[in-house]
């Protein structure tokens, strides 16, 4: 009896660790599922446009796959329809530069390699059946050398390594089918336009259903980029005396993101390269010189390595004199509304000021700082560990000068090549200048600016009048 107890008791416990077991087994699965559908609706909601994507990728495979849902069309294109379908799954990139680029090179590589291998299967054919194959062989080897080899060269690795891919693929299979089938033309043609149609599909449902232009996020990125620098070294300047006492908060959120600047090269590089591909779009002409963007993003990285080093020295322990902390901090302070400035002109396709009044005050802040670094100032302060951090900041602070000046001039020349639209204000400070130069024959005359008049002293320049009275 005791016995049959201890059994019943023994499967009674089996039965509840088992059921334990798939509670828990269900459990998990069920915070498996809830943590997906979290990732998903993040991903989603981050960037609207891959939802977009898949709808439109869903929309193109859909409509080549008529070729197998209707007769007729099955009927002129039999199996080779599923080469349409295979495009449409490799070519369907996220931009439309993407997928142009990816069109373009599967279909002309595919149009060269067909030609070709035909050729090469007829030239083969013309020896005879003995040297047939050995002269195929060799025609493959040949050209899987050449075009392997050409995929290196870094122009032609950068806009047609896959079409190149897609050539040697080709021109194997052409050639090498030849020798087992004697309608190899017919499949060539079959093969080449259901891979055009493939292409064409996935090129027009890219561009006229919700288009994703990898020019428009080039130049959102090179802008965006600009503005991090201008938030952080506008942060700077308030951040860098602060003691670890002073900063219990942490770092402020201006001073966050110099990574991504950082790190942003293959992503412009990249975005480039599929903007050339694309045809003219809103205010992105035909030809957009998309080389200067990368330009400016390469002088933005460049700025950002040394602004990263003076984020090594924020919340140093070292405490500056009151002269020098009021000209760095005077400093980073217009170095990020210049930046802030120039990346506005970027995003709204506007002119920068002729002259930027950020940059001519941030020049005579650099000219002050270093006067006050070679005089005696340092007697007063001959204390070692706290002039070599400052002095650090200070040379880094002017090469940060230098590059802020070099990212607004290549961003003067972008709006010249790209055609900007002028900005009110430098078309106020246009036609100011006009009326000065009309009336600078008389020694004192009136300008009327926003209902205000200025007497233009005898003596003085005309132009230095119209910059004053522009608050220049």
């Amino acid at each position: 009896m005791t016995m049959e107890i201890m059994g019943n008791v023994e499967k009674v416990s089996i039965f509840v660790s088992g059921w334990l077991w798939l509670k828990g087994l269900l459990a998990r699965a069920l915070i498996k599922m809830e943590e997906i559908g979290r990732q998903t609706r993040k991903i989603a909601k981050d960037d609207p446009r891959r939802l977009i994507h898949s709808l439109k990728v869903g929309l193109a495979l859909t409509l080549v796959s008529l070729f197998y849902y209707f007769q007729p069309l099955y009927n002129n294109f039999g199996v080779s329809a599923m080469w349409a379908v295979m495009t449409v799954v490799v070519v369907f990139e996220f931009s439309v530069g993407a997928t142009l680029g990816k069109g373009l090179n599967r279909g002309l590589a595919t149009f060269a390699a067909g030609a070709l291998g035909l050729g090469a299967h007829h030239l083969a054919s013309a020896t005879g059946k003995t040297c047939e194959p050995i002269l195929i062989g060799l025609f493959v080897f040949l050209q899987a050398v050449a075009s392997t080899f050409i995929r290196f060269i870094p122009k032609v690795k950068a806009r047609y390594d896959y079409g190149m891919l897609i050539f040697i693929l080709t021109f194997s299979l052409v050639s090498i089918s030849g020798l087992r089938t004697d309608e190899i033309v017919e499949l060539a043609q079959k093969r080449l336009l259901t891979i055009l149609i493939g292409a064409s599909t996935c090129v027009v449902v890219s561009i006229f259903v919700c288009p994703v232009w990898a020019g428009e996020d080039l130049h959102k990125l090179v802008a965006n980029n600009i503005e991090k620098l201008g938030n952080f070294m506008e942060g700077f300047g308030n951040e860098c005396f602060k003691t670890f006492e002073d900063s219990e908060n942490g770092r402020s959120s201006s001073l966050i993101g110099l990574s991504s600047v950082l790190d942003s090269k293959t992503s412009a590089e990249t975005l480039a390269n599929f903007a050339r591909w694309e045809p003219g779009h809103g205010q992105f002409m035909y030809r957009h010189p998309w080389k200067q963007y990368l330009k400016i993003a390469s002088l933005t990285r460049q700025c950002a390595c040394r602004i990263e080093v003076l984020n090594g020295y924020l919340y140093s322990k070292t405490q500056a004199p009151q002269e020098i902390q009021g000209i760095i901090s005077s400093m980073s302070s217009e170095s990020g509304k210049a930046l802030k400035e120039l990346a506005l002109a970027i995003a709204t396709m506007t002119k920068p000021p002729s002259r930027n009044r950020h940059i001519s005050n941030l020049k005579v802040a650099s000219t002050n700082l270093n006067s006050l670094l070679k005089s005696d100032f340092w007697e007063k302060h001959a204390n070692l560990l706290q002039v070599i951090p400052i002095a650090t900041v200070a040379s880094l602070l002017n090469d940060t000068v230098t590059n802020v000046e070099n990212i607004a001039g290549a961003v003067d020349e972008l709006s010249c090549l790209a055609n900007f639209k002028s900005s009110g204000e430098e078309m106020r400070s246009n036609k100011v200048l006009k009326q000065v130069d009309v009336e600078d024959q008389n020694p004192h005359v009136c300008i009327k600016i926003d209902g205000a008049e200025h007497v233009k002293q005898e003596g003085q320049s005309s132009i230095q009048t119209g910059y004053q009275n522009l608050g220049v």
